[in-house]
């Protein structure tokens, strides 16, 4: 029977189906890639702290501010 809904819905609810399923590997590469820069970004701030740190003891040594 062509008027038959479970013909009409079930596709539909296949093609739902498979486009969850996508949604759900996009967002696991994204939640990854996110992890990264978030672990980049950590390092860079901990090597520009200490970048930091080295410049004001450089300062310090050779009188250009205040002790």
């Amino acid at each position: 029977m062509a008027n038959d809904p479970t013909e009409i819905i079930l596709p539909l609810m296949r093609a739902l189906r498979d486009d969850v399923a996508q949604i759900r590997n996009d967002v696991g590469d994204i939640k990854f890639r996110l992890t990264q820069v978030e672990e980049t970004q950590v390092h860079l701030t901990k090597r520009f702290d200490r970048m930091e740190e080295r410049l004001s003891r450089i300062e310090t040594r050779l009188d250009l501010v205040e002790a």
